[in-house]
């Protein structure tokens, strides 16, 4: 089922964003769809609902890699997408975007991608995006480290070391939140 998340996403993005303008806001009304439409009728976001959230943000940067878009803005459009989604069901919008981000950084690696700059711009992307609904951007910015750290723990290797790197040394992210993040994912 989750593969069929992500091949469902991924065509859905490549479809959106073909001949429009704008590619990223393509991408966050597609992404947002596809968290509502796996999300509906749970309500809240179980363990399973954090696969199914990942399995459309791995789809979404699959589907922006294939039309050429940038991964960075591609990641805060999936992030926007992500909270929206799951706000609009009234699901966990937190453990939505821990699901998002370990999506983003675990296709990023995959693709062999630079999974430091995607944990950074996954983050980013759920502190602004649950800002815009009112949500506590603090929540969000340890949800999606724990989400990152989660995907890098599971691909393994130097990709955890390459994650915390890359999220302790952005002048963007508030220091002590991810610092504090970080200890709780360490557990």
């Amino acid at each position: 089922m989750l593969k069929e998340i992500i091949n469902e996403t991924t065509d859905a993005v490549v479809t959106a964003v073909k001949g429009v303008d704008d590619i990223l806001g393509a991408v966050t009304g597609t992404v947002k769809n596809q968290v509502v439409n796996v999300l509906k009728g749970t309500g809240e976001v179980s363990t399973a609902g954090i696969d199914m959230v990942a399995s459309v943000a791995s789809g979404a940067i699959q589907g922006a890699g294939q039309v050429g878009a940038s991964l960075t803005e591609v990641i805060y459009s999936t992030m926007s997408g992500v909270v929206n989604g799951a706000n609009e069901v009234g699901g966990d919008v937190i453990s939505a975007i821990r699901g998002g981000a370990k999506g983003i950084v675990q296709t990023t690696a995959e693709t062999g991608g630079d999974v430091g700059a995607a944990a950074v711009s996954a983050v980013e992307g759920s502190i602004k995006a649950a800002g815009n609904i009112g949500a506590d951007t603090a929540e969000a910015a340890k949800a999606a480290v724990g989400g990152a750290m989660d995907a890098a723990a599971s691909v393994g290797g130097d990709t955890g070391q390459k994650v915390r790197d890359a999220l302790l040394s952005a002048a963007t992210l508030p220091r002590d939140v991810i610092e504090s993040a970080l200890k709780g994912s360490d557990k």
